[in-house]
């Protein structure tokens, strides 16, 4: 299962069916009268905000969701079936939007959520209908009214109460994989890291989402290297945590790239409430540990926290850190999002480990 947060669907809901003309024709009945049938409704498109699924993968391998059309009416008044309506099954956090990709329709934030894309054509009315005592014997019926069709976009917004930011080879995977149970790919290359990931942290008896993007280098924001296409990612988070590595050079400057960067985005990621901490920190000795720490807290304007996920240092201090912040943004409707039961949180990040075997 590869991860994919963007698909392009088209759907089409079902056409009513046609009213019907027909008389009651019975033996010794002179005069039966209309007797058509009213056609039946055609199926709704529906969309569903489901758990266990983080990527909009099953769209790739279908891209047409079509509704059935309503049963036309028949004789002896009988009235045509309606139409089996399509419901489309999509992660919490996803975004529906129009054609032009700019417009949005819906956004599916908690999971249960339903919501009508296209609803289905009326049924048209049998000749019954029309009968008056003007006119006993209507020989017209209505037609099914059509069904809606249209293209539309979903767009995937994973919701996480921290986001993790930095350069490539900050040590977001590494730290993701030392508080969580999530397995994502690590290596001394940049970019490691091609699509988020997700895991569930713990800290005194409290649990949060971590997720983790790949590294923004300068330039992200008009697509240099990976791009800022994940940053959607960590709009919904409550924190972010920037990692810069002990193993730049100049760290001022790193953080200023990355901050820049989400400055450019234009998402609201810059007014959120910021931690940073200089990762790595096991390769330095004391003295370019302190020369560095003293750097980032001129550049950040705030105390570093010292971190390294190679020896556990100053990690317990960054989670309840962040911990904090997301107890105190957080509110009651909220918190039923957040409060999900262990097992549901376990099945994220299997589903996250399973992309990632697939990927090897």
């Amino acid at each position: 299962m590869k991860f994919l947060d963007e698909a392009k669907v088209y759907i089409f809901s079902g056409d009513g069916g046609a009213g019907a003309v027909s008389f009651r024709r019975e033996k010794f009945i002179e005069f039966g009268g209309p007797d058509g049938g009213d056609g039946g409704r055609g199926g709704d498109v529906w969309v569903e905000a489901v758990n266990g699924l983080n990527t909009l993968i099953d769209f790739r391998f279908q891209q047409h969701f079509k509704a059935s059309i309503g049963m036309h009416g028949m004789g002896r008044n009988r009235t045509g079936s309606n139409g089996e309506s399509v419901t489309l099954k999509v992660p919490v956090g996803t975004q529906i939007f129009e054609e032009d990709n700019e417009t949005l329709i819906v956004d599916m934030v908690t999971e249960g959520q339903r919501f009508r894309l296209a609803a289905g054509g009326n049924g048209g009315f049998g000749n019954t209908h029309f009968k008056s005592s003007t006119n006993q014997a209507p020989n017209w019926a209505n037609p099914g009214l059509p069904g809606e069709e249209k293209t539309i976009w979903l767009r995937l917004k994973l919701i996480a109460d921290a986001g993790l930011v930095g350069l490539p080879n900050a040590g977001k995977s590494t730290f993701l994989a030392s508080v969580t149970r999530a397995r994502p790919k690590i290596a001394n290359y940049p970019f490691t890291t091609l699509h988020p990931n997700l895991g569930v942290a713990t800290v005194d008896e409290r649990e949060f989402i971590l997720a983790d993007i790949p590294g923004l280098i300068e330039g992200a924001h008009e697509g240099v290297g990976i791009g800022d296409r994940f940053l959607g990612h960590v709009e919904r988070t409550r924190v972010l945590l920037h990692l810069v590595s002990a193993q730049e050079e100049d760290v001022a400057k790193a953080y200023k790239t990355v901050s820049y960067e989400l400055e450019a985005y234009d998402g609201g990621l810059e007014d959120k409430p910021e931690i940073v901490a200089l990762s790595q920190i096991d390769v330095l000795d004391e003295d370019e540990l302190k020369k560095k720490a003293k750097a980032l807290q001129k550049a950040c304007g705030k105390k570093p926290m010292l971190i390294s996920a190679i020896t556990g240092k100053g990690m317990t201090d960054v989670l309840r850190a962040l911990r904090d912040v997301i107890v105190e943004n957080r509110s009651d409707a909220d918190n039923v999002l957040s409060d999900r039961p262990k097992k549901m949180r376990h099945k994220l990040e299997d589903t996250v480990e399973e992309i990632e075997e697939d990927e090897e």
